[in-house]
């Protein structure tokens, strides 16, 4: 089912907030150009690179005009002289997608920037150990709606870290982690990306220590229909900024998937989204000014795609939110996709009011005839939550008939999220 709301509502969009500290903001156009001389020997060391072999990167910008590629190597290290040092561009690479590709064993990517890639920054597929350390990607078009789809990308592998890296301007997630398993994301930046972090079909994965500010959702974690990794399990977010997620969305649609392209739906200030996800714990999070929501629990419903697919399920099941932070935005909620239109406008608050936590309301039927018995096992349980804006959504009878209720009570409760990918945080 579909919400169509079909309102005609006008919003402001703010795309300016504080730069994080966090932050190395530097100019790559001062950094001395490499010779030819020296960008064949960078593409000749990818070439030839053996197991075992660090392939060091002097200062200086490269305009690399071919995909860097690593093809079944370990324990390999890609080492810059520093994110504001040593900048691979891209601009002018004319076929491929990603600007770099890794696959192997246990390799790590470090202290360097990737600029401008035709499609996605730096992609990480099949990998058993990958890190991603120091690592900036970025697009540096006017044109938002022509950058790549990921920053920093690794998908269908096992052993990710992603430590005190910056993603920016990716039109779909700037650090995306897809259909893998055992992953740290932490101590990185995400700004003004669609999706700052998005944790996707994946297993084992903790998210703490980072900043997703100016994007158009902070934090996601989805599980989608149809991938070759059919669901993930066992996510946990906290102690993050994520602060005014506020950015237009940007993001283009592809027609080619079945599916259509799920980001494009999500409206602007959103903090942190549950989509179809099993097993999440979000907690000691600052949630700070995003003008539409807080924290979403939604299904795949929502999004009006098919639901039916071999061993996936379309509900968001086993949540734990507690011992976060919320403060709201003076702006109005967005309007501009029908999921904003939702929240501004059905919320059990008033008109054109931001919401902390809302749930689109719903569930298994098979597992209980009523919402109130709390079939999927959603559990809030925050300082103070008579002093939140708690929304839950009754949609089944569709747009004719929304209801929604500020009641949390029956999702006063505590449950059991586990991880085990503590070895990756100090690898």
């Amino acid at each position: 089912m579909r919400i169509l709301l079909g309102l005609v509502l006008s919003a402001t969009i703010l795309l300016s907030c504080q730069r994080s500290s966090s932050e190395q903001s530097f100019d790559s156009s001062k950094v001395p150009r490499a010779s030819p001389e020296e960008i064949d020997r960078l593409i000749e060391a990818f070439i030839f690179a053996e197991d075992g072999d660090t392939i060091a990167i002097p200062a200086g910008f490269y305009n690399v005009k071919t995909q860097l590629i690593l093809d079944n190597k370990k324990n390999v290290t890609i080492k810059g002289a520093g994110m504001a040092e040593t900048v691979l561009s891209f601009k002018e690479l004319t076929s491929g997608g990603e600007g770099v590709k890794l696959v192997g064993q246990n390799i790590t990517i470090e202290g360097l920037s990737v600029e401008d890639a035709p499609g996605d920054g730096i992609k990480s597929q099949h990998c058993d150990g990958i890190t991603f350390r120091k690592v900036n990607v970025t697009w540096t078009n006017g044109d938002k709606s022509k950058n790549g789809t990921y920053a920093i990308y690794p998908v269908q592998c096992k052993n990710v870290l992603i430590d005190a890296c910056i993603a920016s301007h990716s039109k779909d997630a700037g650090i995306y982690v897809g259909q893998s398993e055992n992953i740290v994301v932490k101590n990185s930046l995400a700004f003004g990306n669609v999706a700052g972090i998005e944790i996707e079909n994946s297993d084992n994965a903790e998210v703490f220590g980072n900043t997703a500010r100016d994007n158009t959702g902070g934090i996601l974690v989805f599980n989608l229909p149809g991938l070759p990794k059919a669901e993930g399990r066992g996510t946990k977010i906290y102690d993050n900024d994520i602060l005014s997620n506020n950015h237009v969305n940007f993001a283009t649609a592809l027609n080619e998937q079945p599916n259509g392209n799920t980001v494009t739906q999500i409206p602007p200030g959103s903090g942190l989204i549950l989509m179809a996800a099993k097993g999440v714990e979000i907690f000691n999070n600052r949630i700070h000014y995003n003008k539409t929501v807080g924290i979403a629990i939604s299904n795949y419903q929502i999004t009006g795609f098919p639901t039916d697919a071999p061993n996936w399920s379309p509900f968001t099941s086993d949540i734990y939110i507690h011992g976060n932070e919320y403060k709201r935005s003076a702006q109005l909620p967005d309007v501009t996709k029908e999921f904003g239109q939702l929240i501004a406008v059905y919320n059990a608050h008033g008109t054109g009011k931001t919401q902390d936590i809302i749930y689109d309301g719903f569930w298994d039927k098979r597992l209980s005839p009523d919402i109130k018995t709390n079939p999927m096992n959603v559990c809030i349980r925050e300082a103070d939550m008579s002093q939140l804006r708690f929304t839950l959504f009754d949609l089944w009878e569709g747009e004719e008939n929304i209801k929604s209720s500020s009641d949390y009570a029956p999702f006063d409760c505590q449950t059991e999220v586990h991880t085990q990918v503590r070895a990756l945080s100090t690898r």
